[in-house]
């Protein structure tokens, strides 16, 4: 049986970069996009220290340094000659017009190239997650239906949007210039260490202490993300259930009850986000004091250097500008560290559904030769949850044969008909068709050949054309309105004001149950199938739906294999054989009037609904 994904708080035990491989392959074929966003992070760098750099040559300048000893201070930079060509007044101008052009033109640059970083990184990222976004609906889409039984859709409603959109803003804001950020902090400790290491090494005092902090944060920051994203997971859950079930909600009073566990489920995620908010804003707060006093122990220090005459007032206020503009990475270091501790809980959970064994793969088929229809159940033995619903079952049904299962509610009629759509697959036995293991036949195979119309008549939000036809394109008009018409349908395409083009609205709201029904039918039999499944298909409809239902039953039963799961043994009487199971074993067997003779369990059930329907 598949597990549920409940334990959501057992997350966490994988590293980031296993989850960070893992996206590769989407991110791979848009590498050229990150390719770009990577080689912009030097020359990124480069510019971030010039503005420095003008302004210590500028200010040496004013305090009286002559032009062509603008460098006197800055240590090892004066032997660097290269810099006199940005420094070099030129255009017949002075130095400090010069510097501010310069300054003009490296402000222009920059900003263009981030510009270009962050549209590269914003078109990947949107690009790459709609193709993850893609396979994660696509491998929803073949996880088995055991796995539906006990996953809540609010869950998997988060994983394919909030989920997929925190990694798409981990790709706008996140990893590229958390990198950017990192390689302009080892940029500016190496120059700073270059150009003057005592000053370099009291400037960077605190800097160890910091880095503490923040793995100290890091760690709290994932478990507060984490259980944010599990919060609001449960939050989508419960309003998808309470959406679902709003009729019965209103017909038992039950909104009041029904709002305060919403608002349990609310204040709980409030108080996640709370905690997560708490640490982000003590990581802000640590940096903002870690600078403050970074730049007081660099004017205390640099101000006894100065009276040693060892650096000059240019020197100090560059090391003060480089360290503010070290630390303005770590200010922001707590939006983007929330963007990825929150992207990485979001890549946790969707890894984990990828993870979940979708339905095995379909072995090679060589029969090419189209299903007859012969249907035989050999031993099968099936339980949900370890809750035995099938017992030891053995019947056979004749290709073109006419067969009802019935019983009381809970003997396995319907899970019988599921079992043989391959919805489930027997956990002991077989069943076979045409004498061929249903488990190598192909489900598409299969499908196609197989009609099953459900109790619960489901209608998709689109046209009647599409509902009835489902996007299969072979089918023409003719032989929709051909099925339409045999399923006793043809007015209601009629009283429409809009034809085939009606507008179907949400599970088909807008139709009655017998109409959805009628339309099910119809859709059934523009498929031609060959085998025909009928789970309780009169349930819940009134007399006058029911005639023209079971007239529609007839006709589509002709021809076909057809096993119906019935209820009310009168809809049944005309069948070929009767199969009467209870508590999932299978008791009687014969016609309608086989087993009224042999008065046993069947007879009884028809009493009990001769004297239900007299009343």
């Amino acid at each position: 049986m598949i597990e549920p994904i409940d334990s959501e708080e057992q997350l966490g035990t994988i590293y980031d970069w296993r989850f960070l491989r893992r996206l590769w392959p989407f991110i791979r074929t848009y590498r050229c996009l990150f390719g770009i966003s990577l080689v912009l992070i030097v020359p990124r760098a480069l510019l971030e220290a010039v503005p420095g750099l003008l302004w210590a040559v500028g200010l040496n300048h004013l305090t009286g340094n002559a032009d062509a000893a603008a460098f006197e201070g800055l240590g090892r930079l004066d032997q660097h000659r290269w810099l006199s060509l940005l420094t070099e007044p030129r255009l017949g101008i002075g130095l400090i017009a010069w510097l501010a052009l310069i300054l003009l033109l490296v402000t222009v640059v920059h900003g263009g190239l981030d510009f270009t970083r962050i549209m590269a990184m914003a078109v990947m990222g949107q690009r790459a997650m709609r193709d993850l976004r893609r396979a994660l609906f696509d491998h929803v889409q073949r996880l088995p239906v055991a796995f539906f039984d006990t996953y809540p859709v609010g869950r998997l409603v988060t994983r394919l949007t909030n989920d997929v959109e925190n990694l798409s803003e981990m790709f706008t804001s996140g990893v590229v210039a958390f990198l950017a950020d990192l390689v302009l902090m080892v940029f500016f400790v190496g120059v700073m260490l270059y150009i003057h290491v005592k000053l370099a090494a009291v400037t960077m005092l605190i800097v160890p202490f910091l880095a503490l902090a923040a793995l100290f944060f890091r760690y709290r920051a994932r478990q507060a993300f984490r259980e944010v994203r599990i919060k609001i997971a449960r939050i989508n859950a419960h309003l998808n259930e309470t959406i679902s079930g709003i009729k019965i909600i209103q017909l038992f009073a039950q909104e009041q009850r029904n709002a305060r566990a919403f608002e349990s489920e609310n204040a709980s995620y409030r108080h996640s986000w709370f905690k997560s908010i708490r640490y982000d804003a003590l990581l802000f707060s640590s940096v903002d004091f870690a600078t403050n006093v970074t730049i007081a122990i660099t004017l205390w220090y640099g101000a006894r250097l100065m009276g040693t005459r060892e650096v000059e007032l240019g020197l100090l206020f560059l090391y003060i500008d480089w360290m503010g503009r070290f630390f303005r990475p770590l200010m922001d270091l707590s939006a983007k560290y929330s963007i990825m501790q929150s992207s990485m809980s979001s890549c946790e959970r969707i890894f984990q559904l990828l993870d979940t064994p979708i339905e095995k793969p379909d072995r090679p088929f060589s029969r090419a030769t189209e299903i007859r229809g012969e249907i035989v159940f050999r031993d099968v033995s099936f339980a949900y949850a370890e809750q035995p619903v099938l017992k030891h079952l053995s019947f056979r049904v004749a290709s073109g044969e006419r067969v009802a299962l019935v019983g009381h509610t809970g003997s396995g009629k319907t899970t019988a008909l599921k079992l043989l759509d391959r919805l489930y697959e027997p956990q002991h036995g077989s069943i076979l068709i045409d004498g061929v293991p249903i488990g190598d036949i192909p489900r598409a195979q299969l499908r196609k050949a197989i009609s099953f119309i459900l109790q619960d008549a489901f209608l998709f939000q689109g046209d009647l054309r599409y509902n009835l036809a489902l996007g299969d394109e072979s089918l023409s008009d003719q032989e929709l309105i051909d099925a339409v018409e045999v399923a006793n349908a043809g007015h209601l395409i009629q009283r429409c004001a809009d034809g085939w083009c009606q507008e179907v609205r949400e599970r088909g709201v807008n139709f009655s149950t017998g109409e959805r029904q009628l339309l099910c039918f119809a859709r059934a039999l523009a498929r031609r199938p060959r085998i025909l499944l009928l789970d309780e298909a009169t349930a819940n409809i009134d007399t006058e739906t029911e005639t023209l239902i079971q007239d529609a039953v007839g006709k589509l039963m002709r021809g076909t294999t057809s096993i119906v799961a019935a209820h009310r043994l009168a809809t049944i009487q005309d069948v070929d054989r009767i199969y009467v199971l209870h508590q999932g074993v299978l008791r009687e067997s014969g016609t309608h009037q086989q087993l009224l003779a042999q008065k046993g369990l069947y007879w009884r059930l028809f009493q009990l609904q001769n004297k239900v329907d007299r009343a």
